[in-house]
Formats: structure tokens, sequence, C-alpha cells
């Protein structure tokens, strides 16, 4: 608010022009008529669901970091969201990771269904939902619209157009099965593939974790920029591996979790790496090939 009276006196004449006084300040807005304004839509009672908005809020910031930004595949531009068997499951990925994560939601029958919901919507959400008061999420086939209700009977609402298109099979690039889990300290993984990250370039822009007994070792090599070396005390008694990965892709989640102990779900160097809390979260990143 750039006004420095507290107090704003508004007045609107039958020619739509609006007066604002306050203090010494006054300003005529020129308006148009509220009948030229698209009108909302209304949609059906039995397509809505509530929750907490503090719930939703989680869901996105875990998911929406992984949503694609290559507009040539545009049901990628968005958060997946379906609402099935109690539970509301939302999936984002760009191709190369994939971010899911599911919570138990009192969802009727009625109130089944999927839809894609635009990133630019992603980022309003995750910018006006809070840690209080409740959501009521509606939708239909190319509409969603979002109440958010605090605990002093105020309300904003948002309605956003939906992506049209089929989201791709995401089950199909989760990994059925592991040979090995290792549990590691999130802040600490963080930090230290943070500060890896500083020697890679656009060229060399990967960092390698090589798993031996009780150790891991985080290294990375620019020609250009030079070299890091970290090493993790781990509980690992499983066989010696190495495996690389865009040192983004797996701060990006570690950023947007609160849990103190994540694991690392891998089969070998080739093939996709898996990202778990104790809780309803899966994130699936493509290794780089090692060099």
């Amino acid at each position: 608010m750039k006004l420095g009276n507290p107090e704003i006196e508004i007045e609107v004449d039958e020619k739509h022009v609006c007066t604002i006084r306050s203090g010494s300040s006054f300003y005529k807005i020129h308006g148009l008529n509220a009948d030229e304004f698209p009108p909302l839509p209304v949609f059906k009672e039995d397509k809505k669901i509530v929750l907490p908005q503090e719930k939703l809020k989680g869901m996105m910031k875990k998911t929406s970091f992984a949503i694609s930004t290559d507009e040539s595949r545009y049901v990628l531009n968005g958060i997946f969201i379906s609402l099935k068997d109690h539970k509301m499951t939302m999936v984002a990925t760009d191709g190369r990771r994939l971010a899911l994560v599911d919570e138990e939601v009192d969802v009727t029958e009625s109130s089944h269904g999927e839809f894609i919901l635009p990133a630019k919507t992603v980022t309003e959400l995750n910018r006006l939902l809070a840690d209080k008061g409740e959501v009521e999420v509606r939708y239909a086939e190319n509409q969603a619209s979002f109440t958010l209700k605090d605990d002093k009977g105020g309300s904003i609402l948002i309605v956003s157009k939906l992506i049209e298109g089929n989201y791709p099979n995401y089950r199909q690039v989760i990994p059925a099965e592991t040979k090995e889990r290792v549990g590691l300290g999130r802040e600490e993984f963080l930090h230290a593939l943070k500060r890896a990250e500083i020697m890679t370039s656009e060229k060399s822009n990967s960092v390698k974790l090589s798993f031996g007994k009780n150790k891991l070792e985080i290294t990375a090599n620019s020609p250009e920029v030079g070299e890091a070396k970290e090493t993790l005390a781990i509980n690992y008694k499983g066989v010696e591996m190495a495996i690389a990965f865009n040192p983004k892709y797996m701060i990006d989640p570690l950023n947007a979790l609160t849990n103190d102990e994540v694991f690392i779900e891998l089969i070998d160097e080739l093939s996709p790496g898996v990202l778990k809390i104790n809780g309803p979260f899966l994130y699936v990143v493509m290794p780089m090939r090692l060099t």
C-alpha cells in the first residue's frame, strides 16, 4: 500500500468513474461496466473436495519443482491431480525426473476424477495458501476453482483453466524393485550436494555418488572450474556402486522436504534412482552417464 493514511474512501459513479480519497491524496480512475467482465463459472456441487490449506500447500511444494518448462510437451506444463479412493495424488514430471505425493482426503465417489493444473496457477496457489484454514476445490471438464477460507470468515477465490490432454502413464517409470536402499540425513546430504555443485559447469553438470562400506563419496569434476569431494558416514553394507546425477535434480526435492532422514533406492548405475521418505512421497530421477 503506497498511501500514507490508514483510511481510504472509494466512490464509483454511474459512468464507472472511481474516486479514491485518502488524507491529502486524491485519484480518479476510469473504469469499465461490470457487465463486460466475464461471468464466473458455475461448478457442479458433486465435483468438490475440502481439505486443509496446509496439506494442499505441502503437496504442491513437494511436486511443483518438477513441472516441465518445455512448451512443446504442454501436458507436462502443470501438476496432474487425481482424486480417487479417498486419496488426492499429485504428480509432476519433466521427462528426466518425477515427483509424486498422495495424501488421504475425503473424496466421495461422485467427486472421483483427474485434471492437469497449469504451472501459473500452481505458482499463485503456492503464494496464497496458508498454514491455517481450509480450501474448497471444485472442478469441471476444462476449469477448476480453489476457494481459500481463513479462520476469520474471509476467502480468496482462484479460478483456472485446465490443461487439455492425457497425462502420460507415470506409474510405468517407477521402478518395481530395487537392489539397495540407503538412509541419509537430509540436511547433511543436501549441504554436501550444494557444495559439490559449485564445481560443476554447463558442460560437466553432474555429481557422482559412490557408495562403499559405511560411506558415501560425492565427487564433482569440471575442467573449467575444478573438482570437489565430499565424504559422508552412512550405514551401508551393500555392494559398491557409483551413479551420477544432475545435482539440481537431487537438490530440488531435498529443499522441498522437511524430514530429517531420506532414503535412496538404487538398482545400478544406469537405472533410475528413487528418493523416498517415511511418508507419502516418491521421487524418481534419471541418472547421467558416468565419465
